[in-house]
């Protein structure tokens, strides 16, 4: 297990443009340090706010040692709370989701409003104060229909990002919509290399034939340097959507931390479809027409999104070992499309439930190979792998300014 020294060491190393040496992949040591300077600090995304629909409505997320549940509470709000009673510690909520209309401990039946405030605690005495055991807060803000939670005491800026998602998501109308199906597979590779895989479509054409039905494998559909670097194709397409009132543009973080871009289908695809149509006939919001393409919106370190006119398509990384990720997948429609008559599951879900199945064979397939003595990093492609080159950078640099020379690990 590397001490924060050593890797640090790693990091400083490290080969620029090649992956990562082995024990950033899988060293119970790096695992932790990644827990506790990126996943304890960065805000995360943690569900659509559709699948919290009315008051009571939770979902629970596991983000490394700490359980928290999201709630929705009686005055439409949504607040997220560290899932553990103040009493004795019973975890409050061991399901993934339901509704409730109080947060009760099974153990004692301590009971905290939908606010997180202490209702009822028997016989604690006439000196108890309730007051001063509510539930422990944890940030949380609603991103134009996407929850985001961090867990650091002080979270990082994230007005830019608010601002940018509010106004690229509004049209897709996000605050209409509902959750049409969820599913959540564990990947057995870490999760730098679910993130990494997902940041470039070098491996698309031999790992996705139904993917590539819609989606292009052209490197700058991932990977782009600005506003008005695309190729004539995209280009095009920006102009035809923002002219009926999409924001389209690529649009990032300094660091490419976050980025948002419009793209197109191939040959003016509607959805990711096997039939290359829309799965749904009702759009989404008021997406003006079927061939807007795909909004795609990520987030270092969990999430990668996709926007189309007929449905929407979140995606969540949570790291669960060193060498374990879930990953969950929610398919979003609009409220009042009635399945059975506006849309079939299987149509709907089919490309990215394949899709999902062979990323992770890739990435268990590549973290085998990284736990071979023989690996050593390899060099990335320029072309076809600059998105992966911009995620492995930020992670670098995020680490290397975050570990403190010398200080040993905090104990797991």
């Amino acid at each position: 297990m590397l001490s924060q020294p050593q890797i640090a060491a790693e990091l400083a190393a490290r080969q620029q443009n090649f992956s990562l040496p082995r024990a950033l992949y899988c060293d119970p040591g790096v695992y932790q340090a990644d827990l506790e300077q990126i996943w304890y600090k960065e805000w995360l995304f943690a569900l659509p706010t559709a699948a919290l629909q009315k008051a009571g409505d939770y979902q629970t997320v596991q983000v490394g040692a700490f359980p928290v549940i999201v709630v929705k509470g009686g005055d439409g709000r949504v607040r997220a709370f560290h899932n553990v009673c103040r009493h004795r510690g019973q975890r409050l909520c061991s399901k993934t989701a339901g509704n409730t209309p109080k947060l009760v401990c099974p153990y004692h039946q301590w009971t905290y409003e939908l606010d997180g405030k202490l209702l009822f605690a028997r016989d604690m005495g006439e000196d108890f104060d309730a007051g001063k055991y509510g539930l422990k807060r944890v940030h949380c803000v609603d991103l134009g229909g996407v929850i985001y939670i961090c867990l650091a005491e002080v979270p990082p800026p994230i007005a830019d990002l608010a601002k940018a998602a509010a106004a690229y998501l509004a049209p897709s109308g996000l605050a209409d919509a509902k959750v049409a199906f969820t599913s959540t597979i564990v990947e057995k590779g870490n999760w730098k290399l679910v993130i990494e895989n997902n940041r470039e479509c070098y491996h698309c054409g031999g790992s996705h034939p139904s993917l590539c039905r819609t989606y292009s494998d052209n490197p700058k559909m991932t990977a782009m340097d600005g506003p008005d670097s695309a190729s004539a194709d995209i280009l095009a397409h920006w102009k035809r959507c923002e002219e009926a009132g999409l924001p389209s543009r690529f649009v990032n973080h300094p660091d490419y931390q976050w980025r948002l871009a419009r793209i197109p289908l191939l040959n003016h695809a509607e959805s990711y479809t096997m039939s290359t149509k829309a799965a749904v006939a009702r759009r989404m919001g008021t997406m003006p027409f079927n061939d807007a393409g795909s909004l795609l919106m990520f987030h270092y370190p969990n999430t990668w999104n996709h926007f189309l006119p007929d449905h929407a398509i979140t995606f969540r990384i949570l790291p669960i070992s060193p060498t374990e990720t879930e990953v969950t997948t929610t398919w979003l429609v609009h409220k009042d499309a009635v399945e059975g008559v506006d849309y079939d599951l299987k149509t709907l879900t089919e490309v990215w439930m394949a899709t999902n199945d062979e990323d992770r064979q890739v990435v268990e397939e590549n973290q085998c190979g990284i736990l071979s003595p023989a690996y050593e990093p390899g060099p990335y492609s320029p072309v076809q792998e600059e998105g992966v080159a911009q995620f492995v950078d930020w992670y670098c640099a995020t680490m290397a300014a975050r570990l403190p020379a010398g200080a040993p690990l905090a104990a797991e």
